[in-house]
């Protein structure tokens, strides 16, 4: 895959995404949103691949939408061409999972794509927030909903309504960040986090996948159900066999194609 704003490695059954538009900061544009709908899909429909990996540079994540190509804009422009909604939201749809790594900033629009990643390990010198107020404008990919479901309406209107950024050990105490590593460390350390997800049986990863963010959409009755329609349904499947088969006789289980 070739692109224009993004760099893409193989690592097996681990695809990275690298967001890479250095010059400016990585600021998230209808070019770079359309590739990675691109690169995310593809790499959904491979059977190759069994995690994803979104990051960006080891001074920025994204610092945000691109306020250059949006600055003269028009409600006209905005509302009936649904912007964001048009091409912002394909990471939304991936069903195998999607880890985020953070390393600089990740503002705005960057935050808001991190938080739509499964979850997100992130460098000691990451630093999140949502300073859209400071430009006259709300967020609108995200940042007023999934950021108080993910740390809390106090310290989502704190850092909503004062711009302040956090950093990556408050990131953590909050629920933001999953864990975190020295800045020299993250992409190797990331990537055997992804390598650990890899080797697990795919078809089973998305089921989990698909189960937790039911829990954010429904009632807590209605998504054990969920989860136990796909628990029953695991049991007519060969990552089942192998898996329990290779704790009974204390072995490794093998998942390749599962």
């Amino acid at each position: 895959m070739e692109y224009a704003d993004l760099l893409i490695e193989d690592h097996g059954k681990v695809a990275v995404i690298r967001l890479n538009r250095p010059k400016a900061m990585n600021a998230l544009n209808d070019n770079m949103m359309n590739e990675l709908g691109d690169a995310l899909y593809k790499f959904d429909a491979d059977p190759g691949v069994n995690v994803i990996v979104l990051t960006g540079s080891e001074k920025v994540f994204a610092a945000g939408a691109d306020i250059a190509a949006m600055a003269n804009y028009t409600y006209a422009d905005t509302y009936p061409g649904n912007y964001i909604g048009r091409n912002w939201e394909h990471i939304l749809n991936v069903r195998k999972p999607v880890v985020g790594v953070v390393a600089g900033y990740a503002l705005g629009g960057g935050c808001e794509l991190a938080m739509m990643c499964d979850f997100l390990i992130a460098a000691d010198s990451a630093r999140f927030g949502q300073p859209e107020i400071k430009v006259g404008v709300t967020p609108g990919a995200g940042g007023t909903q999934r950021l108080p479901r993910t740390i809390g309406k106090a310290k989502a209107m704190d850092m909503l309504l004062t711009s302040r950024m956090i950093d990556a050990a408050e990131a953590e105490r909050t629920g933001l960040v999953s864990r975190i590593f020295p800045a020299e460390q993250l992409m190797e350390e990331a990537l055997k986090v992804a390598a650990t997800i890899a080797e697990m049986p795919v078809t089973v990863a998305m089921a989990i996948k698909d189960s937790v963010n039911r829990a954010f959409e429904t009632t807590l009755t209605e998504g054990v159900r969920y989860e136990r329609r796909f628990f029953h349904a695991a049991f007519g499947t060969p990552a089942q066999k192998e898996g329990m088969a290779a704790f009974l006789a204390k072995r490794k289980a093998n998942f390749e194609g599962m």
